[in-house]
C-alpha cells in the first residue's frame, strides 16, 4: 500500500505498517491517513471525540471528510466504557454518531487499539480492489465535482431539498458557513422558514443542552 500518515498522529503507527508499504508523513488537509491516494481515514480515539463533540470540532471535520475527493472513513479507537470518564454521556456520543454516519453518510469503524486501526485500514483498502475487479458498483451516490458535492451533504439536512440547497449554497457561498448560521441568518434565505431553520440548527449544533454530560 501507499500510506501518507498525518504529521500529528502519533511516530508509532509508522512502524505498524508492513515494511512492503510505502510510508510517509506529510500535513494531510483532512483525514490522518490517506491510502493508495483512494481512502481518507479519520481515526479518533474515545477522548479525541469527546473532546471535539464538545469544543466544536466534529462536525466541521465531517464536513471536511465528506468534500474531500476520496473516499472517507471514520476510525473510532477505544473501548465504550472509557466514554464516561470524559464526563460524555452514552447516548450524547450516539446521537453524534448517528448523525456522522447516517446525516453526513460517514462509514464509521470500531477499533480497540492502534494496530487493529491499521489492519481496518487495510483490509478497507484489499477489500476495496476486490469488489472494483468484481465490477460490482459501489453501493449509493456519489457525486463528482465540489459543487455536487456541497449540495449533496445540504441536502442531508431536514426540510432541504435541491432548490433550497442551491439557494443555500448560493447565499452563503460554502457549507461552513451554512453550518455557522444562526437562525436569524438561516431565515434571510429564500425558502427558509423559522422552523426549518430550527431543525437546521438542531442537527448541526456542536455544543449545548443536547450533549448532556455527567455532573457530580
Amino acid at each position: 500500500m501507499k500510506v501518507i500518515i498525518d504529521h500529528r498522529e502519533p511516530e508509532k503507527f509508522r512502524g505498524l505498517f508492513s515494511d512492503e508499504d510505502v510510508v510517509s508523513v506529510e500535513q494531510l488537509k483532512c483525514g490522518d491517513f490517506l491510502i493508495n491516494d483512494q481512502w481518507v481515514f479519520e481515526r479518533k480515539t474515545i477522548r479525541d471525540l469527546c473532546i471535539s463533540l464538545a469544543d466544536g470540532r466534529l462536525f466541521k471535520q465531517a464536513l471536511r471528510l465528506v468534500q474531500s475527493a476520496h473516499h472517507p472513513v471514520i476510525i473510532l479507537e477505544g473501548c465504550s466504557n472509557e466514554i464516561r470518564e470524559f464526563g460524555m454521556r452514552r447516548e450524547a456520543v450516539q446521537g453524534a454518531l448517528i448523525t456522522l454516519s447516517v446525516f453526513f453518510g460517514l462509514p464509521v469503524l470500531r477499533s480497540l487499539e492502534p494496530e487493529e486501526t491499521v489492519r481496518l485500514m487495510r483490509y478497507t483498502a484489499e477489500q476495496g480492489v476486490r469488489f472494483a475487479e468484481g465490477g460490482v458498483q459501489r453501493a449509493g451516490y456519489r457525486p463528482k465535482g465540489r459543487k455536487a458535492r456541497q449540495l449533496y451533504v445540504l441536502q442531508s439536512l431536514p426540510g432541504i431539498g435541491k432548490k433550497r440547497a442551491e439557494t443555500l449554497l448560493e447565499h452563503f457561498g460554502g457549507i461552513e458557513a451554512v453550518m455557522s448560521a444562526d437562525e436569524d441568518k438561516l431565515t434571510e434565505v429564500d425558502g427558509i422558514g423559522a422552523p426549518i431553520a430550527e431543525k437546521i440548527r438542531n442537527i448541526v449544533q456542536e455544543t449545548g443542552v443536547s450533549y448532556n454530560v455527567y455532573k457530580d
